[in-house]
């Protein structure tokens, strides 16, 4: 998430601020003038592949796994830019979720920030946001946390021990049958 939406901000920048596209440019060998469409894998999913073609190839079904999505708070912000769903409330993944057989549950503090970056900082913080949302997730009966960033799955689960904390991609591989089964290694 923190990656895509440096990307997605940076190349809005670049096409709507000719100052800073004109400082990009000094570096580039080549002029860049922001016309690449920065999309996240999720967006690409729902858009060109469609949930419904996804849920057709479920060789493996989720089984009404309880399972909430935590957007956290770099996916869909700033909406005017990110603009794949909504910022107070999303559904994009809880679709995701349901087209491979899982049970979707939204809770409390899905789109809240789990401290990100104030992990390295200030941890006091960081584990204080981060608990809150597992025990949110806890309170409704989540299994399992699905996330699209590496720093948000490292937070939230250094702060529990109930709830399963993946990618989104992971549950996406175990539904199609690609994921490595780690017992035959």
């Amino acid at each position: 998430s923190a990656c895509h939406n440096v990307l997605k901000r940076v190349n809005n920048d670049i096409l709507t601020k000719e100052n800073f596209r004109n400082k990009v440019n000094l570096d580039l060998e080549e002029e860049y003038k922001g016309e690449i469409n920065i999309v996240h894998y999720i967006e690409m999913l729902k858009k060109d592949v469609s949930f419904e073609k996804l849920k057709a190839s479920v060789v493996n079904s989720l089984n009404k796994r309880k399972i909430g999505a935590y957007y956290g708070c770099l996916l869909l912000r700033p909406q005017s830019i990110m603009n794949f769903d909504d910022v107070e409330n999303p559904n994009i993944l809880e679709e995701f979720i349901e087209s491979l057989g899982g049970e979707a549950i939204k809770f409390p503090y899905r789109t809240e920030c789990c401290g990100g970056y104030l992990t390295v900082n200030n941890k006091d913080i960081s584990d204080s946001l981060s608990e809150k949302i597992i025990k949110s997730a806890e309170k409704n009966g989540i299994e399992e946390l699905i996330t699209a960033c590496p720093l948000c799955k490292y937070n939230l689960e250094r702060k529990t021990n109930k709830i399963k904390v993946t990618y989104f991609s992971e549950i996406l591989a175990e539904a199609l049958g690609i994921k490595e089964n780690k017992e035959s290694i």
